[in-house]
């Protein structure tokens, strides 16, 4: 079976994550330069005081919202956040018990969770090398732990339609590294790379491959101890029976693929990172920092700029009273399909981007159970990747040999994650337990007080990334850039969707934008005392 690039990236999106797949991209040379990690762009530089006597709106208390409003204030801006929901952290939502799940359409869900468990039903875990969010957790003293984003005791379960059984990572990765390296040095014997090394280079390279792949010293791959064992090594004269080795046949199968090379890319190499107690540490640390300047549950409803100002119609969602705010300047950060639904004077072609981009939406679904995945199978964190509308299982990474934990049972994205949510949701339960008794049979009876996100869904977010092709779409090129005394921010508007980092980033952007005015002379808006 050919398989074009193409494929293999749609593939690896539906199971990964469209970050994994702008990953393989750039690997490919097929995307964005990648990124280098001493190039990484240092904090917002604003001179203290540099703000005094200006004002600005921060709109969304999102990621982007909240280092806007915390470097700005830092500088001397006088800073008001408006959020529309209950809490901060944008798509950053960490579900415990209590927390109440509300869709658009009327459905509701509320989590029963023990009280020391938690869902990240957003962003769960934090590359190592995104050293701007991770900065703000050094800054606020966020405890973090490693997020075990790889185990090889997870498994890869095949399409049924092929008849195969759960394959264990350790296996299909050390077997596929065995069989690859015995026909890399059965070339070199052959001749077959001799315009490309010399006669020492190809010993050499024999060598490496017999060390690489654990190959015979004939250079033969016979199985290895690499890849488990059926009996493990014990007392006495118990040595240890190895797994027999997949065949290549089977492992050819580009199903498979993303399974062997997940944790090769950069954005999911280990080690990554989660806080201690749940993601939105990260948000409730800005928000100890700006409690008296973030205003929540509080609607935008219009936006106008003006020529030394903006003012932005506010609604209160308990009493439905209305209040013009005004400022010199504000930075919207909600997502776009939200901002699409607010009444502004923005120009058409400004009009015409933000109601055109295309979010994509995710949805997952959070189990509570006993902890069978260490007890039967010793899994400890990790992703099983499933071929299967629900994409994979995501164990916990930390909670070990607690009584129970909660297993994350689909995490699936695009056209796939609205098709599965358009079913009822004892459906969507029914399908995520029946694939996770797949791969640890017996065991789907004991999954409990399911919960289920669907981005799309979600009031104030409607989706939860988006596509950018290349960085020079007019959508955004121009989303860059202010649009009179407003700004924009998010993590749409950085090469890195999708992540916390992004949105950090975009907010260095936007406050650096409005810096760079205020330094150039831009009139300050005259406001009623």
């Amino acid at each position: 079976m050919t398989v074009s690039r193409r494929n293999f990236l749609v593939r690896l999106a539906a199971t990964s994550g469209y970050a994994a797949a702008t990953a393989a991209m750039t690997t490919l040379g097929l995307g964005a330069p990648a990124i280098a990690l001493a190039a990484q762009p240092e904090g917002p530089q604003l001179a203290p005081g540099s703000g005094k006597g200006l004002r600005v709106l921060v709109l969304g208390a999102g990621i982007a919202g909240l280092v806007s409003a915390y470097e700005l204030r830092k500088a001397g801006y006088e800073v008001q956040v408006v959020e529309a929901r209950d809490r901060v952290g944008g798509r950053n939502w960490t579900i415990r018990n209590g927390t109440r799940i509300e869709y658009g359409d009327g459905t509701t869900q509320t989590a029963e969770f023990d009280p020391d468990h938690y869902f990240n039903a957003g962003p769960a875990r934090l590359p190592s090398h995104h050293q701007t969010i991770l900065g703000y957790c050094r800054e606020f003293g966020v405890e973090l732990e490693a997020e075990v984003n790889t185990s090889r005791s997870a498994y890869f379960l095949p399409d049924p339609a092929k008849g195969g059984q759960p394959v264990q990572l350790r296996r299909a990765i050390n077997d596929a590294r065995g069989h690859i390296s015995e026909l890399l040095a059965k070339s070199v014997n052959r001749g077959a790379l001799d315009q490309e090394l010399n006669v020492d280079d190809r010993a050499r390279l024999v060598e490496f491959l017999k060390v690489y792949g654990d190959l015979t010293p004939k250079a033969e791959f016979k199985g290895t101890e690499r890849s488990g064992y059926k009996v493990f090594p014990g007392s006495a004269e118990q040595v240890g029976e190895r797994q027999e080795p997949l065949s290549l046949e089977a492992l050819l199968d580009p199903d498979l693929w993303t399974s062997l090379i997940f944790d090769e890319l950069l954005i999911f190499q280990p080690t990554m990172l989660q806080p201690v107690g749940g993601m939105d540490r990260i948000p409730h640390a800005f928000h100890e920092r700006l409690k008296d300047v973030v205003r929540l549950n509080t609607e935008v409803k219009a936006i106008r700029n003006k020529p030394n100002g903006v003012d932005v119609t506010v609604r209160e969602r308990a009493s439905g009273k209305e209040q013009v705010l005004s400022a010199d300047f504000a930075i919207t950060t909600f997502p776009l399909p939200v901002l699409a639904l607010v009444d502004t004077n923005f120009s058409p072609e400004v009009k015409a981007a933000i109601s055109g981009v295309h979010y994509d939406t995710a949805s997952k679904i959070a189990w509570q159970s006993r902890r069978f995945w260490e007890t039967d199978t010793h899994i400890y964190g990790g992703i099983s990747i499933v071929k299967h509308e629900t994409a994979l299982i995501w164990y916990p990474s930390g909670g070990f040999h607690k009584a129970t934990g909660v297993l994350v049972g689909c995490y699936n994205i695009g056209q796939a994650a609205r098709d599965f949510t358009a079913k009822p949701l004892a459906a969507q339960f029914g399908s995520s337990r029946g694939v996770i008794d797949r791969v640890h049979p017996g065991r789907g009876a004991e999954l409990q007080r399911p919960v289920s996100v669907a981005w799309h869904k979600v009031p104030y977010s409607l989706g939860s990334w988006v596509h950018w092709a290349t960085p020079a779409e007019k959508e955004y090129t121009l989303l860059n850039k202010p649009e009179g005394r407003v700004h924009f921010a998010g993590e749409y508007l950085s090469q890195i969707g999708a992540w916390q980092e992004g949105a950090a980033l975009s907010a260095h952007h936007a406050i650096a934008a409005i810096a760079n005015r205020v330094a150039a002379g831009a009139t300050v808006a005259k406001r009623a005392a």
